[in-house]
């Protein structure tokens, strides 16, 4: 009975190895800011997102994408490895990335107090809390850039930080725009007024459009 017992346990033991292997397919946590996918890795070098590396799956498919990526990749010197898919896996935290990443460059926050010096008088800085979607805040910084901006502010947690996504959403305006990045978004909100900064909140169910809105009105109310 024990040998045979033995035979039918050894002829299970591959079925459950098998079962087990589609569980190292799941998406997983980044280990690093990376751009993934054939399209979003030419856009990103495209619009000349700061980047560190490409990486290119070994034995993968090249397309006129993957050349037109490594050519990008190449004309602005950085460099080109070739990877296991696994690593890819690690990297972007998803087995979708078509066998090809852009790994990005930290981004290089402003120091708020250097940010309220340097502002234009009157200045105008642009403060964001609860975007925790990065084309969202790129899409901001865009804007904010549009409206001549001296700068946006971030805190730290609960909200999104310049990623790569971010970055290409900017269409270039963050490497004109400075961001800070702050602990305390109220706290520095009241060095804003020290500094002599007005303060406005805006609210989408607010009675006041933007349009409309005076400051200079509300400075007059305010001395009164």
């Amino acid at each position: 009975m024990r040998p045979g017992k033995k035979r039918r346990e050894s002829a299970a033991a591959p079925k459950r190895e098998q079962t087990r292997r589609p569980e190292g397919r799941r998406e997983t946590k980044p280990s690093s800011d990376a751009v993934a996918g054939r399209n979003p890795v030419v856009e990103a070098l495209r619009a000349k997102v700061p980047a560190k590396e490409l990486l290119v799956a070994e034995r993968a498919e090249i397309d006129e994408r993957m050349q037109e990526a490594m050519r990008l990749a190449k004309n602005q010197n950085l460099l080109i490895k070739e990877v296991s898919r696994g690593v890819l896996d690690g990297l972007t935290g998803t087995t979708m990335h078509q066998g090809i990443a852009l790994v990005i460059k930290p981004f290089q926050y402003a120091n708020f107090e250097e940010l309220l010096k340097k502002s234009k008088k009157p200045g105008l800085l642009i403060g964001l809390d609860g975007v925790t979607d990065p084309h969202n805040l790129g899409a901001i910084v865009r804007s904010a850039a549009a409206f001549g901006a001296d700068g946006v502010v971030i805190p730290e947690r609960r909200t999104a930080a310049m990623t790569g996504s971010a970055w290409k959403s900017s269409a270039g305006a963050a490497a004109r725009l400075p961001i800070s990045q702050v602990t305390n978004l109220v706290r520095s909100l009241e060095d804003a007024k020290k500094a002599g900064f007005f303060v406005v909140g805006l609210d989408a169910e607010g009675d006041e459009s933007l349009p409309k809105f005076s400051l200079s009105r509300v400075c007059l109310c305010h001395r009164r």
